[in-house]
């Protein structure tokens, strides 16, 4: 899956494509670079980042969806919300996906919006909201909780109707490094609830906090190195979807992974 941000506070490309014309060109080249699936966002959820009018981000997302739909019927198109009204209008226009960060904590209504569409649902752990959510979290154990909570909405989608349910641990919603970092050494847990899991951690402040020291974490651009390590131990603990900015680079590890695997006595 392909990250496309068109915002301008995201933390590692805000700003970058905003214009419609850079947005498809973006598409474009993730789509050749690999990319099954194209991700658009109108409204960062990084740490500490401030909500914005539902308007607003349909005026961000929705042309460039309904622009990509056409440009690239083959590709599988994702929106990135947690309001109703937005996804409701993307599902209209084609979208094929809702990414709900939210999971279904904000807008439970999604889940009868894609039963109602026959979209896929992707549900993604976290607490709080991106303005608090990394204000001292806490968890008895983190993998249980997180697993459980994904079993639950999970089971409450499938029940509902929405036949492709795909979920996310959150990596950095919510979570210390710590919690992060025993998520993906313990994702099989997750996995073996049934559905299908997606990992986001491209780029993100672990990675800086890993590679970086206490004082100067490692800037967001200087962490594809670990972005791929982490990917790679999670596709190794049973991930099925990579969530990620450097498509190239995630395609190139995904093909090392795969050929890795094959070669495995059977």
């Amino acid at each position: 899956m392909g990250i496309l941000n068109v915002t301008p506070d995201s933390f590692t490309d805000g700003g970058k494509y905003l214009d419609t014309h850079r947005a498809l060109d973006r598409i474009g080249e993730m789509i050749d670079q690999g990319a099954s699936i194209i991700d658009i966002g109108g409204e960062s959820t990084r740490p500490g980042a401030r909500p914005v009018p539902e308007q607003m981000e349909c005026r961000r997302v929705l042309p460039v969806l309904e622009k990509g739909l056409d440009l690239f019927p083959k590709t599988f198109f994702s929106v990135d919300t947690t309001k109703y009204g937005v996804a409701r209008q993307a599902l209209g226009m084609g979208a094929h996906m809702i990414n709900d960060v939210s999971g279904l904590r904000k807008e439970p209504r999604l889940i009868e919006l894609c039963a109602e569409y026959g979209a896929a649902l992707v549900i993604m752990h976290s607490i709080g909201t991106p303005e608090t959510m990394q204000d001292s979290p806490r968890y008895d154990d983190v993998v249980r909780q997180v697993a459980g909570y994904l079993k639950e909405k999970g089971d409450r989608a499938r029940k509902c109707g929405v036949e492709q349910v795909i979920v996310d641990p959150g990596i950095g919603f919510g979570k210390t490094t710590r919690h992060n970092l025993a998520l993906i050494g313990c994702l099989q847990q997750i996995c073996e609830k049934g559905y299908p899991v997606m990992i986001g951690a491209s780029r993100k402040s672990m990675i800086g906090a890993i590679l970086g020291d206490e004082k100067t974490p490692r800037a967001p651009e200087d962490r594809l190195s670990g972005t791929i390590a982490i990917h790679y131990h999670a596709l190794l603990n049973g991930a099925d979807i990579l969530r990620v900015h450097d498509v190239r680079a995630a395609s190139d590890s995904l093909a090392i992974f795969r050929a890795v695997k094959a070669a495995l006595p059977s």
